[in-house]
């Protein structure tokens, strides 16, 4: 018997929860949009990054997260406007009680007459108790940038019973991407990120691979040339062949996202095997010319002039023009 107490002691130490409408400051019948509109408005004003990680603020910022975690949730909700402290333990309230024997009892002490009391929770396992399933994990969005999504990322969260925690998130994540955290299951710690990716500047990406747009001098794509093509691991040195057209696309092999093995919620990265790279030329036409290049390009249309008029460059046809006769005929009779 006396086990049987210091168990009931130690896991029954009776903590008196705040109310969390008071907490919010809402009515008990307050709408959905308004617990949420007051969570907003408390959580702006006692943010623990706005107000220079001042305890006090760090602490409340805590019970509005608690209370707006239950309220939120319709389900929660009605579990707590029905056995206010003791919600998260209403299945085991609501279980039938076997043979007329007493299913739960007050501890005085508790607002309302005392906290319920459920005889299993002390003796549970013994003939025959009964399984509580735990919650769903909870979802958190994390947004990320590109290169965090191509090297990995990790992340510090606050969980809503105010506990921080490092989330790791592999390479090769994309937009809708569900990250599994195993953490204390006990304590709910079970969760996923849903991992959202931001636009960059100058990579597109689809799927594993990536797409950038370079330019390139008008006489590179004429007479051809070398340039620079931008990854995201540095820069690469990519030949332009003479006669390039402008938009011409290159393929640049692996230098796309990491692979992603997404089964069975257990995200991987295939860090060894990545997508490709495409570089899409864009030929730069010069804006200013000096009269030497003004004369340059004047030269080369006259060239291109002569050549479109000389009789050699008829579509490069062999067949032999009509006989011309001397009254300006074709010769035929």
């Amino acid at each position: 018997m006396p086990f049987r107490l210091k168990l009931a002691k130690r896991y029954y130490s009776v903590q008196h929860m705040a109310d969390y409408y008071k907490t919010l400051g809402v009515a008990r019948g307050a709408s959905e949009k308004d617990i949420r509109s007051a969570f907003r408005k408390l959580a702006r004003k006692h943010h623990p990054d706005v107000n220079d990680n001042d305890p006090a603020s760090e602490e409340k910022f805590k019970e509005i997260n608690e209370a707006y975690s239950v309220l939120s949730d319709a389900d929660s909700r009605q579990k707590y406007d029905r056995y206010g402290d003791d919600w998260a333990h209403a299945d085991r309230f609501q279980r039938p009680s076997g043979g007329g024997g007493f299913s739960h009892f007050n501890m005085g002490g508790g607002r309302g007459g005392g906290r319920p009391f459920n005889l299993d929770d002390l003796f549970g396992g013994m003939g025959g108790g009964f399984d509580v399933k735990p919650p769903p994990p909870a979802e958190y969005k994390v947004q990320i940038t590109l290169e965090e999504a191509f090297n990995g990322a990790a992340r510090r969260l606050q969980m809503q019973d105010g506990r921080r925690l490092e989330a790791k998130i592999p390479p090769g994540v994309d937009n809708g991407s569900k990250v599994h955290i195993s953490a204390d299951r006990d304590r709910g710690g079970d969760f996923f990120l849903l991992i959202s990716v931001k636009n960059h500047a100058k990579f597109r990406r689809q799927g594993k691979d990536l797409y950038v747009e370079v330019e390139a001098p008008l006489d590179d794509a004429v007479l051809g040339g070398e340039m620079t093509v931008p990854t995201l691991t540095g820069r690469l040195a990519l030949t332009i062949p003479k006669g390039t057209q402008n938009g011409r696309r290159f393929r640049l092999a692996g230098q796309g996202m990491p692979v992603l093995n997404n089964s069975a919620n257990n995200i991987r990265s295939d860090v060894d095997h990545r997508g490709d790279l495409f570089a899409t030329l864009k030929v730069k036409l010069p804006s200013e010319l000096t009269e030497e290049e003004k004369d340059l390009f004047q030269r080369l249309r006259d060239a291109r002039l002569r050549l479109a008029e000389s009789p050699e460059s008829d579509d490069g046809l062999d067949e032999e023009p009509d006989e011309i006769g001397d009254d300006g005929g074709t010769g035929e009779e």
